[in-house]
């Protein structure tokens, strides 16, 4: 009997619903190879959901995206709402659609094709082989931690992570790296901040769990140069929600385009949200 898999849609602002209109038509195609069935279901997120429904993640959504087997995602956001309270801003939508799926871990490969080498900025030597994968914690970290806050006068954030989460999104880098190059860089901030050298000392416990496993240790900073310097070195790279934000997207253009990266989102039963290129 044909499998049929139901996938909520979420086609978002902007260049978004142009993008799932072509993945939907790449999925179909490999429903019709394979024989198994993938049914859509539309649902509202950013600010085509503020537009029509006064906030950026409408209850129907979160709904809709818990009892589907997986969501497909184009994007949000756009000069338009801008402005508005942060609240209602698109990027909240996205945020909250994380938190209420358990979106815990974000993964975004990075490989360039050689048909591509001149598509980047950077030199083609550099670039030729580049196959690299971003593991980024996507429900902690500062964009979640409590207390927060804008007064106009003092603007605070709190970066917050438990060791349970570090411990999972760990995990989560290496059992892609044992499917990889079996070497995992981890990425943190730990000569400054407390947080960090917690993230450090619980990625080398859960380290002794994958000997196989060659871990090492870079500062953001010097990632952020190494990945534009020699991004040939990186297999597995884990870090956290905001350095992840920042890697991942540098990482984007070494294959000359943001638009060329998929990603998928996923949580602790490996069900997920995913955005095509």
């Amino acid at each position: 009997m044909k499998k049929i898999y139901n996938i909520a849609v979420i086609r978002g602002d902007g260049i978004g619903p142009e993008i799932i209109d072509e993945a939907i038509k790449v999925l179909d195609s490999v429903c019709a190879k394979e024989d198994f069935e993938l049914r859509y279901e539309d649902y509202l997120m950013g600010g085509v959901a503020y537009d029509f429904k006064g906030t950026p993640l409408p209850d129907e959504t979160i709904e809709g995206c818990l009892k589907s087997d997986a969501v497909l995602f184009g994007a949000i956001g756009g000069e338009k709402w801008d402005t508005l309270p942060r609240e209602f801003r698109p990027e909240s939508g996205l945020l909250k659609l994380r938190k209420s799926l358990g979106l815990f871990a974000n993964l975004r490969p990075t490989a360039v094709f050689d048909e591509l080498l001149d598509a980047s900025t950077l030199k083609p030597e550099v670039l030729k082989g580049v196959d690299l994968f971003v593991v980024r914690e996507l429900t902690g970290g500062i964009y979640f931690g409590e207390p927060r806050g804008n007064d106009g006068f003092k603007g605070f954030n709190t970066m917050v992570y438990t060791k349970p989460e570090i411990e999972r999104i760990a995990r989560v880098a290496f059992e892609s790296a044992m499917k990889r190059r079996r070497e995992v860089c981890s990425v943190d901030k730990a000569n400054v901040l407390e947080v960090s050298q917690l993230w450090r000392d619980t990625v080398n416990e859960i380290a002794k769990e994958y000997p196989e496993v060659k871990l090492s240790h870079m500062y953001v900073d010097n990632a952020a140069m190494q990945l534009v310097r020699a991004p040939k070195q990186f297999d597995v790279i884990v870090t956290g929600n905001l350095f992840g934000d920042i890697l991942s997207d540098e990482a984007a253009m070494l294959t000359g385009s943001i638009g060329m990266l998929p990603s998928a989102s996923l949580d602790e039963n490996a069900k997920g949200m995913y955005e095509p290129c």
